[in-house]
């Protein structure tokens, strides 16, 4: 503990517990907001009521019926509050109110706190940082299963209506796993329904992105009732792609455009990314298909002009254009 000594005008030596004189101070500042609250509440009481307690008056309207007892935080630390019970008429006060939201706002940040790969012990830190108190593990774990259980209900739910546009993509996130950071695989489905709104319609964790994993998360996805889909775009991942087929033999595949760009480029020096990216877009700018093919001829000559044969070929490939000499 932090100690300050100081010498007195005897001589003697005074020491001073910094640390306990701040504990003590804090504790005064607890007791004197607990004592305020409180005797916000019991007037609270006295005004629904009609008469303070023990008063007898014409214009009461009820008595009291005891109080109960409630833990809250404040920006003091935590204090004990007695919640008065009335006999007949409900008691509502926006004292209480304030500090639910409050204590909501807390759950909420440590959710995120949580999601964003802070451990337990930094975040019993944090709080007691922040709010005087330290929250303990086992309010972390119930909030962490709260959260899982939403998560899990959102991803288990019905897709209504039709979706004619499917994007599908597998990502990889860095996710904090005993004391170590590792690499999770999410594979993730938007759709874009009718009037035209993105929505994210499924998400699952830990499946690799071959034919067994793209199979399991489409059944997934028909299952909770995917239909209408005309159009998916996807990557060229050959299991993803042979998978379609299975469960959605009417719908038709496009390669996204995203990816396909990165892959061009991955053959194209970082000087001159800017000039390919330029030429790939105005491949897709044309008004049908038969001006776009003409184009990409175009931009693969110039790609070979500019000593880039690899970058011309995965544009001949994606382009489809069959008659384009190797």
């Amino acid at each position: 503990m932090a100690r300050g000594d100081y010498t007195s005008k005897g001589g003697k030596i005074v020491q001073i517990d910094e640390e306990r004189i701040k504990e003590h101070l804090g504790e005064i500042v607890r007791g004197s907001v607990q004592e305020t609250l409180n005797a916000l509440l019991d007037a609270e009481a006295d005004r629904l009521c009609g008469a303070r307690r023990y008063e007898r008056t014409e214009a009461r309207q009820d008595t009291r019926a005891g109080y109960y007892k409630r833990m809250i935080q404040t920006c003091s630390g935590e204090v004990k509050l007695k919640v008065p019970k009335l006999r007949t008429l409900p008691f509502e006060t926006s004292i209480i109110e304030r500090y639910r939201r409050r204590e909501s706002s807390v759950e909420e940040a440590l959710v995120e706190m949580y999601l964003a790969g802070v451990s337990v012990r930094r975040v019993e830190d944090i709080t007691e940082a922040l709010w005087g108190t330290r929250v303990s593990p086992s309010t972390v774990s119930r909030l962490n299963k709260k959260i899982y259980k939403t998560i899990e209900e959102w991803r288990r739910r019905p897709i209504e209506g039709e979706h004619p546009y499917v994007y599908l993509d597998g990502i990889f996130l860095k996710r904090s796993w005993g004391g170590e950071v590792r690499n999770v695989s999410i594979l993730v489905a938007v759709g874009v329904n009718k009037e035209g709104y993105r929505e994210i319609l499924g998400v699952c964790e830990g499946a690799k992105e071959d034919k067994a994993g793209w199979s399991s998360f489409l059944r997934h996805l028909k299952e909770r009732g995917l239909k209408g889909v005309e159009l998916f775009i996807t990557d060229k991942c050959l299991g993803l792609v042979e998978s379609l087929g299975e469960f959605y033999p009417e719908a038709r595949w496009q390669r996204c455009v995203v990816h396909f760009y990165r892959n061009v480029f991955s053959y194209v020096p970082k000087g001159k990314v800017k000039d390919v990216a330029m030429m790939l877009k105005a491949i897709h700018a044309q008004e049908d298909i038969e001006e776009a093919r003409r184009k990409a001829v175009a931009v693969v000559e110039k790609l070979k002009a500019m000593k880039l044969g690899r970058a011309a070929k995965i544009v001949v490939e994606g382009a489809k254009l069959l008659s384009f000499s190797e």
